[in-house]
């Protein structure tokens, strides 16, 4: 592949970096605190581009022996439609399916010696890493006698009976994990997989074990519930 198509592909490159960096479509693949880094890479990327495309195509000297330059095979330039494809398709934030096929987050090392009183006003809005880790860690004792509403997306259980689940990043969507809370009660029984809802329930004392990597799965007692349209952050 010669350089104009290198420069060509690196310049698609970094726009669709650019197009994802500057939406909320980059929340989709990493948290919001490295939207500064995407851009940058980017505009790098951009920079590069354009800085080889003007030395390429710039008036060239002819040689003593008027020697020809040959260009590499055309078939090099599909080498842009992977790019194209970034471009031009925007892959989902991560679902069911990876909820299913990973253990949930919610191990020892999230534990905490002791969880402050939720915000006053009920129903308070709990994010489900924090309503799993205060049902198990601290038995319940900060959710008992409050009426909770937690928003996630729909992800069948081991029987087949809906979860309420969230993906957690460390960094970006390839390590992303889920967290997961069964639902007992007036849940949503008859959604599809990866509708996002908001339940409101109370707390339950009612824990299963994931069965993928059995890490405890806390429930919640639904008395009421709604399809809501996805989050801007859809990752916790």
């Amino acid at each position: 592949m010669n350089r104009q198509a290198q420069a060509v592909v690196m310049l698609l490159l970094g726009g669709a970096v650019l197009k994802t960096g500057f939406g909320d479509l980059y929340l989709r693949y990493v948290k919001e605190g490295l939207q500064p880094f995407l851009i940058g890479a980017g505009a790098l990327l951009v920079a590069a581009a354009v800085m080889t495309l003007w030395y390429e195509l710039r008036p060239r000297r002819v040689t003593p022996h008027g020697h020809e330059h040959h260009h590499e095979p055309r078939i090099g330039w599909l080498l842009i439609l992977p790019v194209l494809g970034l471009l031009l398709v925007a892959p989902p934030a991560l679902g069911s399916y990876a909820a299913g096929q990973a253990g949930s987050v919610l191990t020892a090392q999230n534990s905490a010696s002791d969880y402050p009183p939720l915000p006053a006003g009920d129903p308070v809005d709990v994010s489900l890493l924090d309503y799993a880790s205060r049902a198990v860690f601290d038995q319940g004792r900060s959710l008992t006698g409050r009426t909770l509403r937690l928003t996630g997306f729909v992800t069948p259980g081991p029987g087949g009976e809906p979860m309420l689940a969230r993906m957690v990043l460390s960094c970006c969507a390839a390590d992303g994990r889920p967290i997961k809370v069964g639902l007992t009660g007036a849940g949503p029984s008859a959604v599809a997989p990866d509708t996002w809802v908001q339940v409101v329930g109370t707390y339950s004392d009612r824990v299963a074990k994931d069965a993928v990597n059995g890490a405890d799965v806390p429930y919640l007692q639904v008395t009421g519930w709604q399809e809501v349209t996805p989050p801007k952050q859809q990752y916790e």
